[in-house]
C-alpha cells in the first residue's frame, strides 16, 4: 500500500489538506503524544541520569545507581518526576514537531534560493525556542524532584514550593543551558548543533535511505516501509543528539541541583572531560531508543490520520495535497 492509498484516510480526518490549520494540530497533537508517553516510558534511567550527574561519586554506574536508589529510597523513588516528563516532555513535543512542520513550510516559501540544510536548520532552531519555554518550568520542579527526596512529591505542590523559594526566575533557571542542550548556537559554552542537528540528520537520513537503499519515492512505499524508514531515521538522529548535547544536559542539572551559582561554575565544577563522558553510557541508552520511538510514534498517528510520514521539503501545495 503506497502513500497515495495510505493517504485516502477515514473518519473526520478524510479530507484533511496538508498544510491546513487541521494538519498542524494533528502534527502538534502527535508530537505531544510521542513525546510525553516515550519519555514517561524512561523515567527511571532518568532519574538515575540526573543522581550520577549530581553525585557522580556515589552513582558511579548504571546497574550499582539502580541498585543503590531501590534500596535506600525504595523501588517508587526510580518514578519521581513522572509527572514532569508526561507533561513537560509532552509540551515540548507538541511545540517541536507542529512547529516544525510549521515553519519547514514557511521558511520553504520564504527561502526559495537557499539548500534544504538552511530550511532544516531555521525550522528547527525556531521551533525549539518555543519549545523549550514550554518545557523549562515542569524541567525544573521534575529534576529537583529526583535529586531532592524531601522538596517535593510531584508537580502540584513543586510548582508552589518553587514558586515560594524562588519566584518565577527558579522555573526558567535553566533555560539556557536548556537551549544549549538543544539550540547551542544561543549558549556560548557550546558549538555543536544539537536539535538543529537531529532533524537535520534525520530529513537527510531519510532522503538516502528512499534514493540509496530503497530506491523508490516516498508515494511508492508501503506504511511498513515508511515507518521503517522513520525508525531508522529517528536512531541516527538521536545518537548525534546524545553525543553532542552532554556537555549542556550535565550543566542543567548543576544548576538545577544547586551545585552551581552559573553557568561558568558548573563548567569548573564538573571539570571539562568530565561534561562530555558524565552520565554518556545512560543517555546513550535513553535518548537513541526514546527518538527512534517518537518519530516511529509520530508518524503512526500521521499515517493512521491520512498524512504522509515525515522527510523532505513539499514546495508545492497542490502537489503534496494530491497525495492524501
Amino acid at each position: 500500500m503506497g502513500a497515495g492509498e495510505a493517504g485516502k484516510g477515514n473518519g473526520w480526518w478524510k479530507g484533511m489538506r496538508v498544510f491546513s490549520p487541521e494538519y498542524y494540530a494533528v502534527c502538534a497533537v502527535g508530537g505531544m503524544l510521542s513525546a510525553g508517553t516515550t519519555h514517561l516510558a524512561i523515567t527511571p534511567l532518568d532519574v538515575l541520569k540526573v543522581n550520577m550527574q549530581v553525585n557522580p561519586l556515589k552513582y558511579n554506574s548504571m546497574f550499582s545507581g539502580l541498585h543503590i536508589l531501590v534500596k535506600e529510597q525504595g523501588p517508587s523513588s526510580l518514578w519521581r518526576g513522572w509527572a514532569g516528563k508526561l507533561f513537560g516532555y509532552g509540551a515540548q513535543g507538541g511545540c517541536k514537531f507542529g512547529l516544525y512542520e510549521y515553519f519547514k513550510k514557511m521558511y520553504s516559501d520564504v527561502l526559495t534560493g537557499y539548500n534544504r540544510s538552511t530550511i532544516f536548520f531555521a525550522s528547527s532552531a525556531s521551533a525549539q525556542v518555543i519549545a523549550d519555554v514550554a518545557l523549562c518550568p515542569f524541567e525544573a520542579v521534575k529534576v529537583r524532584v529526583q535529586t531532592q527526596p524531601n522538596f517535593a512529591k510531584g508537580l502540584i505542590d513543586g510548582f508552589p514550593k518553587l514558586y515560594a523559594s524562588e519566584g518565577l526566575s527558579g522555573f526558567y533557571k535553566g533555560l539556557l543551558p536548556l537551549w544549549g542542550r538543544n539550540l547551542p548556537l544561543l549558549f556560548s559554552c557550546t558549538v555543536a548543533l544539537v536539535s538543529i542537528l537531529m532533524f537535520s540528520t534525520f530529513e537527510h537520513t531519510v532522503d538516502i535511505l528512499y534514493h540509496n537503499v530503497i530506491q523508490k519515492k516516498k508515494e511508492d512505499c508501503s506504511r511498513a516501509q515508511q515507518l521503517g524508514v522513520t525508525c531508522m531515521a529517528g536512531y541516527a538522529s538521536g545518537a548525534i543528539g546524545t553525543v553532542v548535547s552532554n556537555p549542556a544536559d550535565n550543566i542543567v542539572s548543576s544548576l538545577y541541583n544547586k551545585k552551581a551559582d552559573n553557568i561558568l561554575q558548573a563548567v569548573k565544577s564538573i571539570g571539562f572531560p568530565n561534561l562530555f563522558t558524565r552520565s554518556l553510557p545512560v543517555r546513550f541508552t535513553l535518548v537513541g531508543p526514546v527518538i527512534t520511538l517518537q518519530w516511529f510514534f509520530y508518524d503512526t498517528i500521521k499515517v493512521l490520520t491520512g498524512l504522509p510520514t515525515s522527510g523532505g521539503i513539499a514546495r508545492d501545495f497542490d502537489e503534496v495535497n494530491s497525495l492524501t
